[in-house]
């Protein structure tokens, strides 16, 4: 049977992808192979991680209830295997009805289970069936895993240490754990163990977590870590890993070696368990790249245009294989495009300026846009407010300030160009100011638009008018 597209992956991108060919009416080939059907997301990565999350601030709110009005008893016992194996079935049901029971259903969708390796351009291999598959065009969409960084104690994998895979694997919470990173996954991981229990100490090469991030989001977030009893240490060179001399449960133990900016000594930490969250590499090494010609650049993340084409015409590349903002929603997006460019030779893109992402610890932090950096870098001046949580009603109300909201305005026309937030439900309400930014909104805009009261999402609306009112001068009322 002839295909009009061959997809090589199973995630977030390969579904764009398919979906698109299925809805063109074009024959499509899955190819996959690795994790599931689903890929990263739905199995090692976003959902299972937000379930044990949102499980975790329930038992932490039941645990230790508010002052004043809950009598205090005896905390409830958290059953980690048990929480552990509810994750692994809602993981399982996803799955079914959110791939499996899809693809079934996208009649023009064939799949197969099996590794390709290019032998040409246009060209794959199956390694298990020891057939060649050709076709004008190709979607590579093989994802990424989590990079090892080449130091003593992890070069020769003479230390145990954890991705997020066997975090996720886990059935007992570990005495003590160290994590060797500070973006998303790390910060997630350091709260999901430290809410059940673990002594958590996070390992920061910059200044703060999440260095992307608008800096008074990320330490406003750090900050309410570090008061649940995280520990966070900053400027950390990693110099390398061994096990612990004597070793904590079952001789598990590692100790790592590091040096603190501005620090002359170096200095160690100890714990149970080492967990890497230190950025990924792609999936591309067994792919045969080269024999087909497709460039890769410097850390072999495949190098594509804005409208996912690689080096050669007719092949295209998605999601997290190309290094480019590795996001589930940017995997499927990109899978997308690729399928329609590829099969209609349109050439669509996407303005990531316009997509919003989010951390999901308890308070959340969630972004889109430009930052003031962003700003002053490109217009020389940055139209900014922050604004905190305490200065919203609802947030009063609900019980829970914590948190800031910010805006990045054009200087001279107010239009709306970034927002920030950490918030109890941050990732909910950044999408107010998405929407406003794709609408081409400016801050009187937003000012004009009747919000709810009182809601958490009604701080946005108070933050515009701080660009012109002072919030202690302003009750409820004020438009």
């Amino acid at each position: 049977m002839g295909f009009d597209l061959i997809v090589i992956g199973g995630g977030a991108a390969a579904f764009g992808a398919v979906t698109r060919a299925h809805d063109l009416g074009a024959q499509a080939l899955m190819i996959n192979d690795g994790l599931p059907l689903g890929g990263t997301c739905v199995n090692v990565g976003c959902i299972p991680t937000k379930f044990l999350l949102e499980a975790l601030k329930r038992y932490r709110l039941i645990s230790r209830p508010p002052d004043g009005w809950l009598s205090s008893g005896a905390p409830p016992a958290l059953d980690f295997a048990a929480l552990m194996g509810a994750k692994d079935a809602l993981v399982e049901d996803l799955r079914a009805r959110n791939y499996r029971d899809v693809l079934d259903a996208l009649g023009n969708v064939t799949l197969l289970e099996d590794r390709a390796r290019f032998v040409g351009p246009h060209e794959v291999e199956l390694l298990r069936a020891r057939e060649r598959v050709r076709c004008d065009r190709l979607v590579i969409a093989t994802g990424a895993r989590t990079n090892v960084p080449d130091v003593p104690g992890l070069r020769d994998r003479s230390v145990p240490f954890w991705t997020h895979r066997e975090a996720l694997m886990a059935r007992e919470v570990p005495e003590s754990l160290l994590i060797w990173g500070a973006g998303p996954l790390a910060v997630e991981f350091a709260q999901i163990f430290a809410r059940a229990g673990s002594r958590v100490t996070v390992l920061a090469r910059g200044p703060r977590i999440l260095r992307r991030e608008e800096p008074e989001m990320a330490l406003e977030l750090q900050r309410h870590l570090q008061q649940e009893g995280i520990e966070i240490l900053t400027g950390v060179s990693v110099q390398g890993f061994e096990r612990a001399a004597e070793g904590t449960a079952e001789g598990k133990g590692v100790r790592v070696r590091f040096r603190r900016e501005g620090h002359n000594q170096d200095e160690a930490r100890e714990a149970e368990a080492l967990l890497l969250a230190t950025g990924i590499r792609p999936n591309t090494d067994d792919l045969g790249l080269e024999r087909a010609g497709i460039k890769t650049d410097e850390r072999g993340f495949i190098v594509v245009d804005e409208r996912q084409e690689t080096s050669v015409q007719g092949v295209y590349a998605a999601g997290d294989v190309t290094g480019r903002r590795p996001l589930e929603t940017v995997a499927a997006k990109q899978g997308y495009l690729a399928a329609h460019n590829a099969l209609t030779g349109e050439a669509r893109t996407l303005d990531y300026d316009l997509v919003p992402h989010a951390v999901f610890t308890d308070p959340q932090l969630a972004s889109v846009g430009w930052t003031e950096e962003r700003a002053i870098r490109e217009l020389e001046a940055c139209l900014c407010r922050t604004l905190p949580l305490d200065e919203v009603p609802k947030a009063h109300a609900a019980g829970d300030t914590r948190g800031l909201v910010k805006l990045v305005a054009h200087p001279e026309t107010r239009k709306i160009l970034g927002a920030h937030a950490v918030a109890v439900n941050a990732a909910e309400i950044i999408h107010v100011p998405t929407l406003a930014m794709r609408a081409g909104m400016t801050l009187d805009d937003l000012i004009d638009t009747v919000h709810v009261f009182p809601t958490y999402a009604e701080a946005w609306k108070i933050c515009a008018q701080t660009f012109d009112r002072d919030p202690k001068t302003m009750s409820c009322c004020v438009v």
